[in-house]
This record gives C-alpha cells, structure tokens and sequence, in this order.
C-alpha cells in the first residue's frame, strides 16, 4: 500500500500544497480523497468471494481567462500531484471560454455538526464480516421452506476521508463510514418462482440488522408467488417505500438548477407556481445524520444546508452550484455533488424528503384509505420510462390488489403510468413509515390516485 493511501497520510496538507502552487490569474481547487472498503459474498453456506481495497487520488480543477480544465489521478505521490495540477491548466488552455466559469466562495454559512464517521467500523475482524454474511445466508435459507434458493448474500463496508482547498479561500474536510449487508432469494411454488430482496444499512457494523434484512427479502419473494397477470383500468396505486424513494430520485434531476435552466426539467420557469397538492412539500436536507447521502459539505466546499424546494405545493427554489447560480443569478445552496475525486461538481440532491406522513401502512392506515386498488412492491424499467424532462412516468411494476383496505392476490407484468405533474397533484396518502435508503432520496408509502395501470 502506498504510504500516501494510509491513514497518517494529511490529506489537507496535500490539498493546501498542490493549491499553493497556483499561478498569477489562475482560480485552483484541489480535491483528495482516500477509501478503505470490505465487500463479502456468500453463497450455498461458503464464502464466494471476499475483496479489501485501498484508493487515494486526487481531482484538480484550474479556472483562468473564463476557461476551465480539470484533471484527476489515481495517486497521491507528489510527482502525480505535480502532474495532475500541470494537466488541469493545460486542459484549460483548449477550454472554450465561458464567463460564468468560476470555483466557489466562502457564503458565511456556518457547517453543520454532523457526525457520519464511526471509528469502531475499521476495528471489526474481518472474520466478523465474514460471519456476518454466512449468517445472512443462512437465516434466508431457512426462514420459509418455500425458498429455494438464496442468490446472494452480501456485505459490504466502506471508510472515506476526503477534503478540498481552493484558492477562493474554501477549505473542507471531511469523512464518514457506512455499511450493509443484502439478500437475494428464490421462492417457489410448483413450477412458479419469485425472488425478493432485503437489506440493512448503517454507519457500523454493530447497527446492521441481517435477521430483518432475511425476513424482508422472504416475505416480499414468498407474498408474490401464484401472482397472475393483472388487469387494466385508471385506480388507485399505493408505492412501496422503495419505489417511492427511486422514483423521487427520478424527480429530483429535475429540481436541478442546471437542467431548469437548460430546459430539461417539467419544473423549469415555474418557480413561485403551485405544481403540487398544497400538503406536499419536498425537502432536500443533507444535514440530517439519518440520510444516507448525509454531508457536512458539498462538492465544492460550502457548507450543506436544508433546502425547501417544495413548499405547500409550491415551487420555491432549486438546486445549485456555483457555476448553474450564476447563469441565473442565483446564489450558490450548497447543493454541489460529485462522484469523488475522477468527478467535476454540479447540483443535485443528496437527501430528498417528501412531507412527512402520519398513516400507517396497515389498517386504520394508507390501505384503509385507499379501500381498492394496487399495492406496487417493485418497478422495472425506471431508467428508460421516467422522464424528468417531460415528467412522463411508465414503469413495469408487480405488486398485491388492494381489496377492502387489505393486501390481496399477487399481480405481475402490468405497467403503472402518470405523469410528475398528475403524480404530485394526486397524492391521497402518505405513510408514516419514513426510511432513509440508500440512494439520494428517502422512502415512504405512497398512495397516487387515478393512475393508468395496464395488463392483461
């Protein structure tokens, strides 16, 4: 392992070094970061594989003469920083000049305490992940005897240290561990099967959870078996806390300040109107610890804030980093993300809220609102039929009939469509059951009304 990869290494001493070096006229921002991460397989009661990875690199970007150029490496050696800061200004002498083009400000808002590190993560034996895993595996196998077959069974675990300098006076550090462990399984039923997945995440070992993580992928593999292809007609559809979370991760492209400018977000040139039910507001909150995309900072250094974009229906603001802010005199919301230190920044979620419910899922809960209708478990298709652009929705789906406020006969191969806009506006209920999942939004049960389902 190269001793720049290694924990006593100064990641922000490196940053300040390679910052230092900037030239006369020249903006530069330099970006490191290092990971340390475990993944284990196992399958049919044995380990499958097991992987424990060290990365380091280092992101520069250099602004002069409205002309931008970035570089990135693999590498913290001191050569590569040298390197890596050289090609950055010479990309930027090919840039095309764009007068918007600057790094970003101190704004004076102050950081949020938020603790997302848990030491106790790079103590764990490895032995224990291992463990934690077979176990996972086991615990599925036997949890019904309808399982035929556990696919997968997975842990993973992952320990980042980043920080950013720049020369507009930015500085940003940071680190944060998470971990989890999933399950795939097969359920059968004569010559039907149906699978279903579980899983439990955290910022340590100690919280994750792999007897619920089992038990949720039987339950949702075993409930689907004898499924029958469903029927079709506009009902009501109650979405399931992760469907609910992928699709507003779908959505939330389109609470970007960069796409509303660019005219690739339903939502653009309609702030300050009522684009929803007056009960919905949508809340993007990077501070909150229990958000799996929970940060102190943003990807270029200011500190992250709570941002109402939804407010009692209402359009009230986007998301946006410095570049997209000053296209259309905004300012910068401390909602720049980047995909580690090989990304440029730009705006988006990190944390994304719909108002908070206060109906159960069962009865005297969503279901009992909703009476009839059709309960979706999981979707297919998200990344082709959703549109944040136009705000179409149709995604395959499969699911349980709603009968008399109770979960029913299993239904396959239908698809579900909308749009965004009759979505939003066509909220009947919201449940309690707030999770933050993986991914840039929260989860929570769903109920949309007048909904076009399609089947048989």
């Amino acid at each position: 392992m190269s001793p720049h990869a290694q924990a006593g290494y100064d990641l922000e001493a490196a940053a300040e070094r390679v910052a230092s070096w900037a030239r006369s006229g020249e903006e530069v921002e330099v970006y490191v970061a290092r990971a340390l991460e475990t993944d284990v397989r196992a399958y049919a009661g044995e380990v499958e594989s097991l992987t424990s990875a060290t990365s380091a690199g280092v992101g520069v970007r250099v602004v002069a003469d409205h002309r931008q150029g970035f570089a990135w490496a693999g590498s913290l050696e001191e050569a590569v920083l040298a390197e890596t800061l050289a090609a950055a200004r010479d990309n930027a002498g090919f840039a095309v000049p764009d007068e918007h083009l600057a790094l970003a400000v101190p704004d004076g808002v102050p950081p949020v305490a938020v603790d997302l590190f848990d030491p106790s993560l790079a103590q764990v034996p490895t032995a224990d992940k291992v463990a934690l895993a077979l176990d996972l595996e086991a615990r599925a196998r036997g949890a019904h005897p309808a399982v035929r077959q556990v696919s997968s069974a997975d842990y993973g675990d992952v320990v980042v240290e980043t920080a950013l300098v720049s020369t507009t006076g930015v500085r940003a550090t940071g680190r944060r561990t998470s971990a989890y462990a999933s399950v795939s399984v097969i359920a059968g039923d004569g010559d039907a099967s149906q699978t279903g997945t579980g899983f439990t995440v955290g910022r340590s070992y100690d919280v994750l959870d792999p007897e619920a993580a089992a038990a949720e992928a039987v339950e949702r593999a075993v409930r689907m078996l004898g499924a029958a292809k469903g029927g079709s007609g506009r009902m009501t559809v109650v979405f399931d806390r992760r469907v609910t979370s992928t699709l507003l991760g779908a959505l939330a492209a389109a609470l970007s300040g960069e796409a509303a400018a660019k005219g690739r977000s339903f939502f653009a040139d309609r702030l300050g109107e009522q684009v929803a039910e007056a009960s919905v507001t949508l809340v993007d909150d990077p501070t909150d610890v229990r958000a799996y995309g929970a940060a102190v900072y943003d990807g270029e250094g200011l500190a992250c804030r709570r941002n109402v974009l939804v407010d009692g229906g209402v359009l009230r603001e986007f998301l946006y980093d410095t570049v997209t802010a000053r296209r259309v005199g905004a300012r910068p919301n401390g909602a720049a993300v980047r995909g580690g230190y090989a990304g440029l920044p730009g705006p988006g979620c990190r944390a994304l809220v719909l108002s908070g419910g206060s109906e159960d899922l069962d009865e005297p809960g969503v279901l009992a609102t909703v009476g009839e209708g059709l309960y979706v478990q999981s979707v297919t298709g998200v990344h082709s039929g959703v549109s944040p652009v136009s705000g179409d929705v149709s995604v395959g789906a499969e699911g349980l009939r709603i009968r008399d406020g109770h979960l029913a006969e299993p239904v396959r191969e239908v698809t579900v469509a909308s749009t965004f806009q009759r979505m939003l506006r066509s909220m009947v209920a919201v449940g309690a059951d707030l999770a933050f999942l993986p991914g840039v939004a929260a989860g929570q049960t769903v109920a949309v009304a007048d909904m076009q389902v399609s089947g048989t």
